[in-house]
């Protein structure tokens, strides 16, 4: 069948979701050997550079075989945003648009598909200082002080939000500040307002024990890799322990090891725990996804063929 996209629009999109360790990555590459693909990832560590044991990117033998985007993007130092990806997104999509080739959306961080699909709304960006300003005022008051102040200024958004969810919380308060609107109400607007892409969401998933069980053993392959050697590399380089992308899974324990807060099986161990808590998580979101065709075995490649091939003819 023909899938080629037509040229003189922006193509509809396949996204292969799913949590971690679930076997995207060697799914998107056996789509790649019978389509004309070229793969979105829509993680948000694979965006930095030297960051790739740990973020488990694609090999250079599998960027070489097909078309990779949002993948070494930016310096661990420098700040990435879902609308970062949202805007280099789409830009690879109008590209592949019109190189006639089929966007495929890999990874598991929800808010960005979410962003691709659908847009983001109009917002500000950051205020470092108002964040700090807020932080401080949390550490004088106590914890539910910034909760309360967003319940002031956009109750709708704090009535959404828990006391404990620092960052969303901070979020809202700092657009109310930035633009004098609330952010609900920014939100709500840009939902009335947005013309999402047409997306077939397919989800890859595993029983608990056996997804827990990969994210052991790829953990495992993780450090006799050289993980401990790539966070020292980074180090060595100049970027903080403390920075945000050094403080995710896999890099903040194997730096308690370095720093001797804990053994080399203890870093181990905690890499393991903090994967299968993030994986869960995951999983609380996507399942939120009406719209995903879910997979219980790798093992219907023909049924995803199929599903591919009558979303692209009558897109």
């Amino acid at each position: 069948m023909d899938l080629i996209p037509d040229r003189k629009r922006q193509p509809p999109l396949v996204v292969l979701c799913g949590p971690t360790a679930s076997g995207k990555t060697a799914l998107a590459m056996d789509l790649a050997e019978r389509l004309p693909v070229e793969i979105i990832s829509a993680d948000s560590r694979q965006v930095y550079l030297g960051m790739d044991i740990g973020t488990a990117k694609p090999s250079p033998e599998e960027r070489a075989r097909v078309p990779h985007h949002l993948i070494d993007v930016v310096t661990p130092d420098e700040a990435f945003s879902a609308a970062d990806f949202c805007r280099l997104g789409r830009a690879a999509l109008t590209g592949m648009a019109g190189a006639g080739r089929l966007p495929l959306v890999v990874g598991g961080t929800g808010l960005y598909i979410q962003s691709l699909v659908d847009g983001l709304a109009d917002v500000p960006g950051r205020d470092d200082v108002f964040r700090r300003e807020m932080l401080a005022l949390e550490e004088r008051e106590g914890e539910g002080a910034l909760h309360r102040r967003l319940a002031a200024v956009d109750p709708a958004l704090a009535a959404r939000l828990a006391p404990r969810d620092r960052v969303r919380i901070l979020r809202g308060l700092e657009v109310q500040h930035l633009s004098g609107r609330r952010l609900s109400d920014l939100q709500a607007q840009h939902a009335r307002a947005r013309t999402s892409l047409r997306a077939l969401f397919i989800g890859v998933r595993r029983s608990r024990n056996e997804l827990y069980e990969r994210i052991d053993a790829r953990t495992c392959r993780m450090f006799e890799a050289g993980l401990v050697e790539e966070v020292q590399a980074l180090l060595a380089a100049g970027y903080a322990p403390g920075s945000k992308a050094l403080q995710t899974i896999g890099y903040r324990e194997c730096i308690h090891y370095l720093q001797g807060h804990a053994s080399l099986q203890e870093a181990r161990d905690a890499v393991q725990m903090a994967t299968r808590r993030y994986a869960k998580r995951q999983m609380t979101w996507f399942g939120k996804v009406k719209s995903i065709i879910w997979l219980d075995s790798l093992g219907e490649f023909a049924k995803v063929m199929t599903l591919i091939e009558q979303f692209f003819n009558v897109s």
